[in-house]
């Protein structure tokens, strides 16, 4: 099973919104891992991945300078679901974005988790 689902890519003019959601789920969310943060990464072509934006299981958000203003990172409550809500988006915003969660194992260190991304076109 797929621990990371990731919707609501698309095509949309530029200023326009888009709202993405990835649903968690799978034993890796039921096992003593500790789930530290969900967010979303982003991937253009001939570019990097990189982080857009993500919110810590305690609450606290960060954002890509880039998204910053438009881009607003949430959760459910049952701290699995996180969306991204891009309002205003540019031509530039266009790539894979990849929904991603980290998780702490007992022993230390990170472990992270990648769904397949969705599809985001802006047209100018």
């Amino acid at each position: 099973q797929v621990p990371l689902v990731e919707s609501g890519g698309g095509l949309v003019q530029a200023g326009g919104s888009l709202r993405l959601s990835c649903v968690g789920s799978g034993n890796i969310f039921r096992s003593l891992l500790s789930l530290n943060s969900m967010g979303w990464y982003r991937q253009a072509p001939g570019k990097q991945r990189e982080l857009v934006a993500s919110v810590l299981t305690g609450g606290t958000t960060k954002y890509a300078d880039s998204v910053k203003g438009r881009f607003t990172v949430s959760k459910d409550n049952d701290k699995t679901t996180v969306y991204l809500q891009m309002n205003n988006l540019k031509p530039e915003d266009a790539a894979v974005y990849y929904c991603h969660a980290d998780f702490i194992p007992p022993g230390g260190g990170l472990h992270n988790i990648w769904g397949k991304g969705t599809l985001v076109i802006v047209s100018s």
